[in-house]
């Protein structure tokens, strides 16, 4: 048995004639993504009016989404030309490491900012004693941390698997259900150890976002002012719409049963959570916020003057 040294990723599609509107196309997706998160990046950072722990969580969600998109776009870029779509055994095992830090991150960090949103609204009087710098940084660090537990557990056992028949990739990167699909050893262990690690992090984090926001409306119910009411439900409101949409994404393609798996399905799904969201969210959590908006104007038209690290 000869043991693969590389991999050729099938891509979006393999239709010829697609492959230079598809380059154009998702060349235009990664530049809004890296001009997005990379201004939400600058505007938290410099702007006296974006210093808490609301908007402190919202760059390190800016951070995840440019590096995730950054993992996977520019060889997928460049695989749109190429004439062979290949990636290397290493690059495949470093950009599965880099998609699943990344990913787990990002589901963590949404909890996160979930909880950041509960204590604002239903303790306000306690809030920046309770989400104090200090705990932000650990809560932060902990997101961190614990992508890199798993893209250090998770990518040394995918690639411990042998890969000796074909090495196509049904996909357009290195991802852990098409590689384990390709793979010529049992790999039932891998599998439910990825179902249930998967899962998890889905399940208690979808449960930190549920539970923070029923008691969030609770909160929002009880207030007495029209306005206040208002004022909250928009606070709020990108939040719920990023959450929705990103777990949703992932529900669907990661906790249906390995019989009803599709990989051509999950690549569609994949386009949407690596490379759409990451570019919806900047807009999502501008467009809607009053003191982004006031931020970005204000840098715009002076930036010597916003531009006041704190």
């Amino acid at each position: 048995m000869t043991q693969v040294t590389e991999f050729i990723l099938t891509g979006v599609s393999e239709r010829p004639e697609l492959q230079v509107p598809l380059f154009l196309g998702f060349l235009g997706i990664y530049v809004l993504t890296v001009m997005g998160n990379l201004g939400i990046i600058t505007l938290t950072s410099v702007d006296p009016r974006l210093q808490t722990p609301m908007y402190f969580f919202l760059r390190h969600l800016a951070v995840i989404n440019f590096s995730n998109s950054t993992v996977i776009t520019p060889k997928m870029l460049s695989n749109f030309l190429a004439q062979k779509k290949s990636i290397s055994y290493y690059a495949c095992a470093t950009q599965l490491a880099g998609f699943l830090f990344f990913i787990v991150a990002e589901v963590f960090m949404l909890a996160v900012m979930a909880y950041d949103r509960y204590v604002a609204i239903c303790n306000p009087l306690l809030y920046m004693v309770v989400v104090s710098r200090r705990v932000c940084l650990l809560l932060v660090s902990l997101t961190y941390l614990y992508g890199l537990f798993t893209a250090v557990v998770f990518t040394p056992c995918v690639f411990s698997l042998s890969f000796c028949s074909s090495n196509i990739i049904n996909h357009f990167y290195c991802d852990i259900t098409p590689l384990i699909a390709l793979s010529c050893s049992d790999t039932y262990v891998t599998e439910i150890l990825v179902f249930l690690s998967a899962g998890t992090h889905l399940i208690s984090s979808v449960t930190i976002v549920v539970v923070s926001y029923f008691n969030i409306i609770l909160s929002i119910l009880r207030m007495r002012s029209s306005e206040g009411r208002k004022k909250a439900f928009s606070t709020c409101g990108s939040h719920v719409m990023a959450v929705t949409v990103f777990y949703g994404t992932l529900l669907f393609m990661y906790l249906q049963p390995g019989t009803n798996h599709s990989l051509d399905t999950d690549k569609m799904a994949s386009v949407f959570y690596t490379l759409v969201i990451p570019m919806l969210n900047p807009m999502i959590y501008s467009l809607r916020n009053k003191d982004v908006k006031a931020a970005l104007k204000s840098f715009v038209t002076n930036p010597s003057h916003s531009s006041k690290p704190v």
